[in-house]
């Protein structure tokens, strides 16, 4: 499990899922100084917008701006959260390369959240993966609802395998199950991904979690242990759905880092994380919901994950 965990990729998506109900737009530059801040500490794989329309998601009202403020270097680090053909079209030509393409597995939040059934979604997919490959880009399938729909309750299993192994999703690079409403028990989430490596096939796994019953590390620590090679977190925890009842926050990134303890990860590069969280947490007027960013505001002075250096610009950052 060890090793296993230390290769494990830790994705950002503060500025996506993490600022949706946040109810305010954060500016370009403060966006981009926040990539740049996420990059230099470490992280490698961000996201960072979507194409969701901005009167019904505001916060992500200038994503498309964002993206055209990256360098492509830094796009190469950076999903964009994508719902349709057209979406991978207008991402595309501002220069976003990595797309999210993601609807639910259950027909009733697909409707709420995208206004389509699943299985126009799914049959749409070729599409999307067609507009990608075109631009020499990469394209994910992202399934939400994997484990429990706000208004259907339990999803069945079988129906998120029949997705996966559906071959219209077969041009994407790899498959995101995601715990929407933060529901699942670690259990449940490593039977999945167990189950879900078969159709999978060469894909990457990837887990979305939240922690609204508390359960975001061990549903991430489960994932991984089960074949996820890739889990979700947003500094601070913050986060949610805007069109899933009862969703909060996602899994803190600071709280996953800690547990996962990745190879490039030192004491000083978590605390310049957590550092960039606090500071955006402030500016935003939420509280954090990381026990480890609280951990590390600690006075136990002999323990070198409180006694930390904020680092501005890390060795090999972008390596």
């Amino acid at each position: 499990m060890t090793g296993t965990a230390r290769s494990t990729v830790v994705r950002d998506v503060t500025l996506r899922d993490g600022l949706q109900l946040t109810g305010g737009l954060l500016d370009v530059d403060t966006k981009a100084a926040l990539v740049r801040t996420l990059l230099a500490a470490g992280v490698t794989e961000l996201e960072i917008g979507s194409m969701a329309r901005g009167d019904l998601v505001p916060p992500m009202a200038n994503s498309l701006e964002l993206i055209e403020a990256l360098t492509p270097e830094e796009l190469e680090h950076c999903w964009i959260w994508v719902a349709t053909p057209r979406h991978v079209a207008k991402a595309a030509a501002a220069g976003a390369r990595n797309f999210q393409y993601c609807f639910s597995a259950s027909d009733a939040h697909n409707k709420a959240n995208i206004g389509r059934l699943t299985e126009d979604s799914l049959a749409a997919m070729p599409d999307a993966v067609a507009h990608a490959e075109a631009v020499g880009g990469r394209l994910e399938l992202c399934l939400a609802t994997a484990f429990t729909c706000p208004f259907d309750g339990a999803v069945d299993p079988d129906r998120v395998l029949e997705i996966v192994a559906d071959p219209r999703t077969a041009g994407s690079v790899d498959v995101v199950l995601a715990d929407t409403l933060g529901q699942a028990y670690p259990g449940q989430v490593a039977e999945l991904f167990a189950a879900a490596a078969h159709p999978a096939g060469e894909r990457r796994l990837v887990f979305h979690g939240h922690d609204t019953w508390g359960m975001g590390v061990a549903n991430a620590l489960a994932a991984v242990g089960a074949g996820a090679a890739m889990v979700d977190g947003a500094l601070g925890g913050l986060g949610g759905c805007p069109f899933a009842p009862g969703a909060s926050g996602n899994t803190a990134t600071e709280d996953l880092l800690f547990a996962l303890r990745p190879g490039w990860l030192t004491p000083a590069r978590f605390g310049a994380l957590v550092d960039a969280g606090n500071g955006l947490l402030a500016e935003l007027g939420e509280t954090s919901r990381s026990r480890a960013a609280e951990g590390a505001a600690s006075n136990a002075e002999a323990f070198p994950w409180v006694n930390r250096t904020t680092v501005q610009n890390p060795d090999g950052a972008l390596g």
